[in-house]
């Protein structure tokens, strides 16, 4: 199984959006707050000034598959919205899995390496 879940409901989303810290990068935005259920939540979003469709689930799926690496070493009591930037889709997913654990990392959101063994 899984280490998280997907959020799928606006009322998460809006949560996050309105009550979330946020972190900013150049290729991503990261919503966060922490929440009681004891599982890692993650929710991407992308909009339409990343390009066509196509694009547009080229960049989730980059985003999906670089917090797949990282989502192990995440605290399991955040939950997550991770927005592409237009800068996404030409970002390798290794190199967006380095920026989600630096942003992790400065924002105290790894596990502790107590937890880890």
């Amino acid at each position: 199984m899984s280490d998280f879940v997907t959020l799928k409901s606006n009322s998460d989303f809006r949560r996050l959006y309105n009550r979330g810290k946020t972190v900013t990068d150049p290729a991503l935005v990261v919503y966060y707050s922490k929440n009681h259920a004891g599982i890692c939540r993650i929710g991407i979003t992308t909009s339409k000034k990343i390009g066509n469709a196509v694009e547009r689930n080229r960049s989730r799926r980059l985003l999906r598959e670089a917090f797949r690496s990282v989502c192990g070493d995440v605290s399991p009591c955040y939950d997550i919205v991770i927005v592409a930037r237009s800068k996404t889709k030409y970002v390798k997913s290794t190199r967006l899995a380095e920026i989600m654990r630096r942003i992790f990392a400065e924002k105290g959101m790894l596990k502790s390496e107590s937890e880890n063994l």
